[in-house]
């Protein structure tokens, strides 16, 4: 809804109430926004392109929810359902990726697999969540999958964008 349209309407609501009524009618016409929001990646010129090209071929739905992008709008983010699946574009090489402890299947927080053709480096997420960055691909694409999220149809759901815009091989 046109938040200034409803702002509208509540002003001429409230005329006619008392003052306890009009603080609490002037409170429910305030827009919150619960909108996600998501830091912007910051990549080269070379990873930015190939994250444009990623945000054309994105679903509009990941694991059965619709694509609402977080803010500030960009071409390295994009996000689904409530809360927010939230994917960026062109973030830095995640420490995890390159620990030893991690390959050798010794660290309890994260672990390396592949779904659909596409490697992820998994992290476990204070709160119950969930941090899925690609691996073997010209860029690290980060996805954040919120606790009680099926984050196993969250990756099957993103591969084949991945796959037809971030070629494989080694991000810089």
């Amino acid at each position: 809804m046109n938040s200034f349209r409803h702002r509208h309407r509540c002003v001429f609501r409230v005329f006619r109430l008392p003052a306890v009524a009009l603080l609490i009618t002037v409170a429910g016409c305030s827009s919150a926004d619960d909108s996600a929001s998501a830091a912007v990646p910051s990549p080269d010129a070379k990873v930015a392109e190939l994250c444009r090209n990623l945000d054309k071929v994105l679903p509009a739905k990941v694991d059965g929810e619709n694509r609402e992008d977080p803010g500030p709008a960009s071409a390295l983010t994009a996000g689904w359902g409530s809360p927010a699946i939230i994917l960026r574009c062109g973030v830095p090489q995640p420490p995890k990726m390159i620990d030893p402890k991690v390959a050798d299947g010794r660290d309890p927080d994260a672990v390396a697999g592949g779904v659909n053709g596409v490697d992820w480096l998994m992290e476990e997420q204070d709160g119950g969540g969930y941090r899925f960055t690609t691996a073997n691909r010209e860029a690290y694409v980060e996805v954040r999958a919120p606790k009680g999220v099926d984050s196993s149809g969250v990756l099957i759901d993103l591969a084949s964008a991945v796959k037809k815009a971030i070629p494989e091989g080694i991000a810089s």
